[in-house]
């Protein structure tokens, strides 16, 4: 039983030494830069950003360049900014409105430094919801104001709807994808039957058949009138040399006389 309390107390030791590594640990002057952030960001940065929340106040910086709002700023609020972080910042704020509402009031913040830059996240209690206001600042003695922007903190129920939306809409692409696949694939088959179709015609366009031209016609010359007309002749050429057959008479050739001619 000893050595089991042994045991869990080592561990506990040893779990309670992690946690304590894990915080950051800032010299002296790190850490007074942090609190001024801190101080800074709740005081100075959130309040004057909550004046550009209205719609009257969002659109005074719209034409004004980088250069000049930055000395805009450091003539008359006594800060040193990034022009661009400024303007981005205004949208910000002015865009958060509806979904939070007006600030109530601004509540703790917090300061970790990353490399060059101080990061400060300032919670804030809107009239809807509450939000987070992420300022970051220079690491260095001037704490320039580099970027400005107020998150909406969503409750868990919020989450909750927005993970289920995500998990419906990604199971419902899936499923969408998978139907089209399957269409696709049941399409395979109407391929051959296709192929099969335009290779028939192909077929019988190759295959026509070739007119066949008529063959000559030749006309009988019916023979036994020649035999007929020729022993005619014969007998007439007999007659006439007052022969008493034909025998000795022989026709070569029958010419027609043409008559029209006179």
């Amino acid at each position: 039983m000893k050595k089991f309390l042994a045991l869990i107390s080592m561990i506990t030791c040893i779990f309670g030494l992690t946690a304590c590594s894990g915080d950051e640990q800032y010299t002296e002057f790190e850490q007074q830069k942090v609190d001024y952030a801190e101080q800074y960001a709740a005081q100075q940065i959130v309040p004057f950003m909550q004046n550009f929340m209205d719609d009257a106040n969002a659109t005074i910086f719209d034409e004004r360049t980088a250069e000049e709002i930055e000395t805009i700023f450091e003539d008359s609020y006594a800060m040193l900014v990034d022009g661009y972080a400024v303007k981005s910042g205004i949208t910000s704020f002015h865009s958060a409105v509806d979904e939070i509402g007006q600030i109530v009031s601004v509540g703790e913040a917090e300061a970790k430094i990353d490399d060059d830059q101080i990061i400060v996240l300032v919670q804030v209690e809107g009239e809807k919801k509450n939000a987070e206001a992420e300022i970051i600042v220079s690491n260095d003695m001037f704490m320039k104001l580099e970027s400005a922007a107020l998150n909406p903190i969503s409750s868990m129920s919020e989450l909750m709807v927005k993970a289920a939306l995500n998990t419906l809409i990604g199971m419902g692409t899936v499923f969408v994808v998978l139907i089209l696949i399957i269409f696709v694939i049941s399409a395979f088959s109407f391929i051959p039957k296709i192929q099969e179709k335009f290779s028939k015609k192909e077929e019988k366009k190759e295959t026509a058949p070739v007119p066949v031209q008529a063959a000559p016609v030749v006309e009988e010359v019916d023979e036994s009138d020649d035999l007929e007309l020729v022993a005619v002749i014969a007998a007439a050429i007999a007659a006439y040399e007052g022969a008493a057959s034909t025998d000795g008479f022989v026709v070569r050739s029958i010419r027609k006389v043409n008559r029209s001619r006179r």
